[in-house]
């Protein structure tokens, strides 16, 4: 099974741009075959990396609810997800991604979470690394949408709320038993001399990422953070993270 790396946080911590961004450096350094993961229902990791997903397992689960003929005489129903899965995977340079999505209207994600997990338990074993970009918050967690990881990297910002909830997501990976090699803080758009590194103790600081503002302009522009120059404050903090846990 390739190495995999988890990455959760509150909403609108950054998590997804340090997902897209650890992605854009393994691939860039021909680590081996990437995955990159977007386990959020609000999907953005696609478009953050460039990337143009050709379908996501929601869209799957509502065709079929939509269309059971669609599944082939004889096929299953996950044997069809998966034979989906494979054939639309979206392929980019360095790296695939496959998309959770969310079904259409009010509903359980319970059994979209469930495809994804299963998904990627069974495809992991082709890759060298998995990147999961979660779901905001705390709910995934609780649904086991990662039931392990070599790393998990918990994002937060310098605000009282998001280290809050850093240790609340902590504590609930404890809680649940969900198996990890490795746990690190990451704080993102925070000054290098920040102390909130210190307000958590059972979680081991990995590094800052300083507030870039060619990384914003991309955002606000729809760009894909894959164009940020080599030199940018954001791209050097992501060498030095992805360094630290592969060195």
């Amino acid at each position: 099974m390739g190495y995999t790396l988890a990455i959760c946080g509150k909403g609108g911590t950054g998590k997804t741009t340090i997902a897209s961004l650890i992605v854009g450096w393994l691939a860039k350094n021909q680590k081996g075959k990437i995955l990159a993961v977007d386990a959020d229902p609000n999907s953005n990791l696609a478009s953050a990396l460039g990337v143009e997903a050709k379908v996501d397992i929601g869209e799957i689960v509502d065709e079929m609810a939509k269309d059971p003929s669609k599944i082939p005489q004889g096929m299953s129903k996950q044997d069809y997800i998966d034979y989906r899965i494979h054939t639309d995977l979206a392929e980019a340079q360095g790296f695939d991604i496959l998309v959770m999505g969310r079904p259409e209207g009010p509903g359980c994600y319970c059994y979209v979470n469930n495809v994804l997990r299963d998904v990627v338990k069974k495809i992991s074993n082709s890759y060298d690394f998995i990147i999961i970009d979660n779901e905001a918050g705390l709910e995934h967690l609780s649904r086991k949408t990662t039931r392990s990881a070599d790393c998990l990297i918990i994002v937060s910002d310098n605000s009282s709320v998001g280290l809050r909830s850093a240790k609340r997501i902590y504590d609930l990976v404890k809680e649940l038993g969900i198996k990890v090699g490795k746990e690190y803080l990451v704080l993102n758009r925070s000054s290098n001399n920040f102390k909130a590194k210190d307000q958590i103790k059972e979680l081991e600081y990995l590094d800052t990422i300083p507030e870039d503002k060619e990384l914003l302009n991309l955002s606000a522009e729809g760009k894909s953070v894959l164009e940020l120059k080599n030199g940018s404050a954001a791209i050097k903090s992501i060498e030095r993270i992805c360094r630290k846990i592969w060195q």
